[in-house]
C-alpha cells in the first residue's frame, strides 16, 4: 500500500502551522482611538493526520462569556499529535464587548447581524469580515456558542438550519437537551457559513455574564462527540443520557400586565397548553393573574427578572416531537452530563 501523502502546513492570516503542532495567533482587526491595535486571538491545533477543519467560537456577543470556559476545557482533551484535521478555537470574537461586559460593539452594532462584513466598513463589519475570511472560509463545520441575554437563561440547546444535511446528522450526536430547527437570519454568522458551505451548530446555554455548569458540560461533551464522529482522533466522552427533544416551532409567553412575576416552572419543564407557568401580582398583592402557556411544550428559555412590564417576554416554550417522554429525556441527559468527570481536580468544592 502506498504511503499517505504528508499533511501540509495550515496557512492562516500569514501564519504557517506545522502538522502535529499548536499555535496561538493574533489576527489584526482594527485600532482603538488610543492607537492600540485590537486583534482576534485564535488557537490553531493542526493535526498530524488529514481531516476536517472545525471552528469553535464564543463571545460573538461580548457579554456571552460561556464559550471561554468551554474552549478552556475542550483544549485539555485535544492533542495536536493525535488530532486528525484542524481545530480553530476563538473563545472571544468580540473583544470590545467582552472587556466592557456589553453585548454590542462600540459602534452599537450587533456583530451577529453584520456578516459577512466588509474590510472597509464599520467596526462591526470589519470584525465580521475578518472572521468570515480567516475562519469560516477555511472551515467545513463550526460550533458557535451563545447564551441568553441579560436577566434571561436558556436551557442548553443546539440550533440548526433547515436543509443542511450535515448539521442534521451532527446535532443528535452532539447530545444537547434540545435541538431547535430555526430559519437563518440575514447578516448572521450561520447565514454566512451556509453561503460558504460550512455547517454550524449554534449552541445556546445559560445566561449573559455568567458561567453555567450544565451548559458548559453539554457544550464540551457535545463538541468532543462531534469530533469523535468525524474521526478526528479524540476520545469519545460519556454517551448522552437520552435522545434530544426536537422542535420546529416555539413561542414566547408574554406578560399580560405589568407587575411582579413569580415563575412556577423552570427551564426544561413540560407545560400543557393553558397551564400556568407563573403568577403576576401588583406590589400590594391585590391583583394576582395566572400567566398561561399558549402552546404545549418544553420551556427552553425564561426571564430571571421578576419586575416586568406589560408585553415583556417571560417564558420561551418549544413545541416538541414525542412530548410524552420529553421531560424524562431531559432529566436523563442532565444526569448523564454531571456523571462525566469534566471538572478540574482543583475546582471541585
Amino acid at each position: 500500500m502506498p504511503k499517505a501523502a504528508p499533511v501540509a502546513h495550515f496557512e492562516i492570516a500569514g501564519h504557517s502551522i506545522a502538522p502535529g503542532t499548536s499555535e496561538t495567533i493574533n489576527i489584526p482587526v482594527s485600532r482603538l482611538p488610543t492607537d492600540m491595535e485590537v486583534s482576534m486571538r485564535v488557537r490553531v491545533i493542526h493535526g498530524k493526520k488529514p481531516g476536517p477543519v472545525i471552528f469553535v467560537s464564543g463571545s460573538i456577543h461580548g457579554d456571552e462569556i460561556i464559550g471561554v470556559e468551554v474552549v478552556r476545557r475542550l483544549l485539555k482533551s485535544v492533542s495536536a499529535k493525535r488530532l486528525a484535521g484542524t481545530l480553530l478555537c476563538i473563545p472571544i470574537v468580540n473583544a470590545y464587548g467582552f472587556v466592557a461586559h456589553q453585548r454590542y460593539l462600540p459602534d452599537r452594532r450587533d456583530l451577529n447581524r453584520c456578516f459577512p462584513g466588509n474590510a472597509k466598513g464599520s467596526l462591526a463589519s470589519q470584525l465580521a469580515h475578518c472572521f468570515t475570511t480567516e475562519i469560516i472560509a477555511r472551515s467545513s463545520i463550526g460550533v458557535d456558542i451563545h447564551t441568553a441575554g441579560l436577566h434571561r437563561e436558556n436551557l442548553p440547546q443546539v440550533r440548526i438550519s433547515e436543509n443542511r444535511s450535515k448539521a442534521e446528522e451532527l446535532a443528535p450526536i452532539f447530545g444537547a437537551p434540545a435541538i431547535i430547527v430555526s430559519k437563518l437570519r440575514e447578516g448572521s454568522l450561520r447565514q454566512t457559513a451556509a453561503d460558504h458551505d460550512c455547517d454550524v451548530l449554534l449552541v445556546e446555554a445559560g445566561e449573559a455574564l455568567r458561567f453555567d455548569e450544565l451548559g458548559i458540560r453539554v457544550a464540551v461533551q457535545g463538541i468532543l462527540r462531534v469530533m469523535h464522529h468525524l474521526d478526528m482522533g479524540v476520545k469519545l466522552p460519556r454517551k448522552a443520557g437520552a435522545t434530544s427533544v426536537r422542535s420546529r416551532r416555539s413561542t414566547w409567553v408574554r406578560a399580560p400586565e405589568g407587575g411582579m412575576f413569580r415563575a412556577t416552572k423552570a427551564s426544561g419543564a413540560f407545560v400543557e397548553k393553558g397551564e400556568a407557568v407563573g403568577y403576576l401580582a401588583d406590589p400590594f398583592g391585590d391583583l394576582d393573574i395566572a400567566v398561561e402557556a399558549p402552546i404545549a411544550g418544553i420551556i427552553i428559555g425564561r426571564s430571571n427578572l421578576p419586575v416586568v412590564n406589560q408585553g415583556d417576554a417571560l417564558m420561551h416554550v418549544a413545541e416538541v416531537e414525542r412530548p410524552g417522554t420529553a421531560e424524562d429525556r431531559l432529566s436523563d441527559i442532565e444526569e448523564a452530563v454531571f456523571a462525566d468527570g469534566l471538572f478540574d481536580e482543583d475546582e471541585i468544592v
